[in-house]
C-alpha cells in the first residue's frame, strides 16, 4: 500500500513511516495462476515466462471489476456536482509541496496529483488503471509496464509523459522524504520502452507488492518544476504547484485556510475509477488550533464534518439540540478495515525491556477494563492481535499451513506459540487489579527484580526498575495517569513526561526513549511495509517504525514469507504466525480499537445508500440542495443552531419576574449611593 496513504497517525510523522530493506530470500516456487475465465491477457515472454497484460492486477487472484466495468459499486455514478464542503484541519500549514520532509503541508494535496493506478475500497489490494490504460508484468513480478493514457494532462492542457513518470520517481528517492528512498529501494531502475511506455525494474523476485506500489506513484509535472529556480524541489513553497487532478487550489491564507475547486474540463472526470467521486464544486479547509475548536465550529455551523476521535467528545460533547432535533447529523458507521495495533510500546534497546518477562508483567499493569468504563463510556474494543478486526489476526492454536511454518522455529520462539491461545490480561474493572498485579510480581521474580523498601530493585545490582512514558498529547495524560499508578503497586517508578511535537520526532529519530504510545496501521494485503515495522535491519534505522527495536532473525524470515506469499490463502497464514510471534515476544501493551467510524455532519448531505466494507468517505457524497434548502429555511427561523429548545426557555411571565428583580434592585443602590453625606 501507498507510502502516503498506509497509516495515518501523524502528517509530521510522515517521513519517520516506512523502511524497506532488502533481505534475501530465495523467490517462491509457485507461479502466477491464470483462472479459466480471467481479466488478464496471457502471452508468453522471451525468457518462456507467461506475461499478463490488464486494465487492472490484483495482489492475489483476480480483479474485482472487469476491464468494461462502468464504476466501482460503492459510489452513485449519477451523483450531481456541486456545492461546498467545509472542514476543519488542525494545527497549521506553510507548504503545498508535500513530498520533502521540511515545513507543514496543507490538507488536500491528494487532489491535485494523480497516480498511475487507482485502488478500490471493496479489495483486499488491487490497483485500476488511472493515469495509465493498461499494466503488464511477467510471472515472476520482476518488472512492470504501465502504458500510459494518451488523454492524460496536466491542467495547463500539456500531456502527461513518459518522461514526467520517470522523473518523479528519481526525484523523489534522490531529493524527496526519506521515506520515499526506503520504499522503493527495490526498485532498481524506470525506463521509457515506447512512446506512451514506462518500465519499472525490481531487484527481488516473488515479491508481488513491488508492482502495486509502483503503481501509487504519485506523478509531478517534469516541466513546471524544472521551470522553477535551481532547487525549487527541496524547499517549501506557498505557491500553488500545477497538477492533474479533480481539484485545484483556489484560494488560500498560509496558515488560516485553503479553498479547493473542482476543474470543470478535468481530463479523466468519465473514467470508470472517477465516476460517482469529487462530486463537491469546492472543498475549504480551515484551520483551528485544536480538537476543542474544531468541536465548536462544527456545532456552530461554521464547518460541515467532521470524524470524531476522541471518545470522551463523542459521548458527551454533542449533547445539543441540533442533534437532537436532526439537523446536526451524529452516526456510527461500521467497517471492516483492519484497525492495526496501538499500544504502549516498550523500546528493547533499553536494558531494561530486554526481558520478555519485564515486558510481560507490565501487561498485567494496564486495567482496560476500568479505562473502557471510566474514560471511554464502553466504547472501545481491547486489541489482541497486530492485524485486528481482520482475518489476519491469530486465533485459538495454529493449524494448517500456519502450523506448518511454525514448526520450523520450534525451539526459537516461545512454547505457548503451540499451547497457549494469545490473551491479554483481563480484570473486574474495579480499578484494583490484585490478581493481576500478583501475576504481574511473580514475572518480575522470574526476570530477577524483588521488592525492597517498597520499591522494585534488581536482585543483582539493587537498581530500581524506573522508566519514562513519553508523549506529546496532554489528551492522553488522562489515559496514561491510572497506568502509571498500577505501575507504582509494582513498586515501579513510573513517570510521565510530555513534550512538544517537534521534541517528540527528534526524541524518535534518536531511539531515546522507555516507552511511548504506538501505532502500526496495517491493510488487508500486508507486505513490505512489515519490514519496516518489524525487521532487524528496520530496528538501526530512524526512518522506519520499529520503534520496539525489534531483533529476531525468525520474524526476519516471517515477514519475507509474507512478502512472497504465493496467494490469498497463503498470505492469511503466514500473517497470523507472523502475529502469533510477534504477540508472544511482548514486545507492547495492547491498547484498544474501534470498530465504527464516528461521524457528524449538517444535513445536507447524501452519500451512496451501502458503505464498502471500509466504511465511508467524503469523496463519495454530493450536496444535496433539497436538504441544504430545507436546514436553511430553519436556520432564518431561528431554530437551527439554538442552544435551547423550546421547552427549555424561560416563559413570559418568568422573564417580567426576572426584570423587575433586577430594576428593584437598582433602585435599591441607588437610593444608598444618594444617601450618602457628602463630603
Amino acid at each position: 500500500m501507498s507510502f502516503l496513504c498506509r497509516t495515518r497517525p501523524l502528517r509530521l510523522l510522515l517521513p519517520l513511516l516506512l523502511l524497506l530493506t532488502t533481505v534475501t530470500v530465495a523467490p517462491p516456487a509457485s507461479s502466477e495462476e491464470t483462472p479459466a475465465t480471467s481479466h488478464y491477457q496471457v502471452r508468453i515472454g522471451e525468457d518462456g515466462q507467461k506475461i499478463f497484460k490488464s486494465h487492472a492486477i490484483a495482489m492475489h487472484g483476480e480483479p474485482k471489476y472487469g476491464p468494461d466495468f462502468i464504476h466501482f459499486g460503492y459510489v452513485n455514478p449519477d451523483a450531481p456536482k456541486g456545492g461546498t464542503l467545509r472542514l476543519g484541519a488542525r494545527g497549521t500549514f506553510d507548504s503545498f509541496n508535500r513530498y520533502i520532509p521540511k515545513g507543514s503541508a496543507a490538507d488536500g494535496l491528494g487532489f491535485l496529483n494523480e497516480s498511475l493506478t487507482a485502488g478500490s475500497a471493496d479489495e483486499a489490494f488491487t490497483r485500476y488503471g488511472l493515469l495509465a490504460e493498461s499494466i503488464e508484468w511477467p510471472e515472476d513480478r520482476s518488472w512492470v509496464v504501465f502504458t500510459l493514457r494518451p488523454e492524460a494532462r496536466w491542467h495547463d492542457g500539456r500531456p502527461i509523459t513518459v518522461e514526467d513518470v520517470i522523473w518523479t520517481f528519481e526525484t523523489l528517492k534522490e531529493k524527496g522524504s526519506p521515506g520515499f528512498r526506503f520504499y522503493y529501494q527495490s526498485v532498481v531502475k524506470a525506463e521509457k520502452v515506447g512512446p506512451l511506455k514506462v518500465k519499472f525494474t525490481f531487484s527481488e523476485r516473488g515479491n508481488r507488492e513491488l508492482p502495486l506500489i509502483v503503481g501509487e506513484l504519485s506523478i509531478l509535472p517534469k516541466h513546471y518544476w524544472e521551470g522553477l529556480d535551481e532547487g525549487a524541489f527541496e524547499k517549501t513553497t506557498l505557491d500553488p504547484p500545477l497538477g492533474s487532478g479533480p481539484y485545484r487550489i483556489a484560494d488560500f491564507e498560509a496558515g488560516r485556510f485553503v479553498t479547493w475547486e473542482r476543474v470543470e474540463d478535468y481530463w479523466g472526470k468519465d473514467l470508470p475509477v472517477n465516476r460517482g467521486q469529487s462530486n463537491f464544486d469546492r472543498i475549504r479547509y480551515t484551520y483551528f488550533r485544536d480538537d476543542v475548536a474544531i468541536r465548536l465550529a462544527l456545532k456552530s455551523g461554521d464547518i460541515d464534518y467532521r470524524e470524531e476521535n476522541q471518545a470522551k467528545a463523542w459521548a458527551l460533547d454533542y449533547d445539543v439540540p441540533p442533534v437532537r432535533q436532526g439537523w446536526l447529523n451524529k452516526i456510527a458507521i461500521p467497517h471492516q478495515s483492519t484497525t492495526g495495533m496501538q499500544a504502549f510500546v516498550m523500546n528493547t534497546r533499553r536494558e531494561i525491556f530486554r526481558d520478555p518477562n519485564v515486558r510481560r508483567a507490565l501487561a498485567y499493569a494496564f486495567d482496560f477494563e476500568w479505562t473502557n468504563r471510566n474514560l471511554f463510556f464502553g466504547q472501545y474494543t481491547r486489541t489482541e492481535s497486530f492485524f485486528s478486526n481482520s482475518e489476519l489476526a491469530a486465533t485459538g492454536l495454529p493449524e494448517g499451513e500456519e502450523l506448518d511454518i511454525l514448526e520450523r522455529y520450534r525451539g526459537r520462539i516461545p512454547d505457548e506459540v503451540f499451547t497457549t491461545p494469545y490473551t491479554v490480561p483481563e480484570t473486574d474493572g474495579s480499578g484494583w487489579p490484585r490478581d493481576n498485579l500478583r501475576r504481574a510480581f511473580e514475572f518480575l521474580a522470574e526476570a530477577g527484580w524483588v521488592v525492597r523498601d517498597m520499591k522494585l530493585v534488581n536482585v543483582e545490582t539493587g537498581a530500581p526498575l524506573r522508566f519514562e512514558i513519553l508523549l506529546f498529547s496532554q489528551a492522553f495524560e488522562r489515559i496514561v495517569l491510572p497506568f502509571v499508578r498500577n505501575l507504582k503497586r509494582l513498586g515501579i517508578d513510573a513517570r510521565v513526561r510530555l513534550v512538544d511535537q517537534s521534541q517528540y520526532i527528534n526524541r524518535l529519530r534518536a531511539f531515546d526513549f522507555d516507552m511511548i504510545v504506538g501505532s502500526w496501521g496495517q491493510s488487508e494485503s500486508p507486505g513490505n511495509e512489515q519490514r519496516s515495522f518489524w525487521s532487524s535491519t528496520a530496528a538501526d534505522s530512524p526512518a522506519a517504525r520499529n520503534l520496539a527495536g525489534i531483533k529476531d532473525p525468525v520474524i526476519d524470515e516471517l515477514i519475507e514469507l509474507v512478502i512472497t506469499a504465493p496467494s490469498r490463502e497463503s498470505l492469511v497464514a503466514r500473517t497470523r504466525a507472523l502475529d502469533r510471534v510477534l504477540l508472544w515476544g511482548h514486545y507492547v501493551v495492547p491498547n484498544w480499537h474501534l470498530r465504527t467510524q464516528r461521524l457528524l455532519f449538517w444535513d445536507k448531505f447524501s452519500r451512496p445508500e451501502e458503505p464498502s466494507r471500509r466504511g465511508t468517505s467524503v469523496n463519495w457524497w454530493w450536496f444535496d440542495p433539497v436538504k441544504a434548502a430545507r436546514l436553511e429555511a430553519r436556520d432564518l427561523e431561528g431554530q437551527a443552531i439554538s442552544e435551547l429548545e423550546p421547552e427549555q426557555r424561560p416563559g413570559f411571565g418568568m422573564t417580567i419576574v426576572v426584570v423587575a428583580i433586577l430594576l428593584l434592585a437598582g433602585f435599591v443602590v441607588f437610593r444608598r449611593v444618594m444617601q450618602r453625606p457628602q463630603t
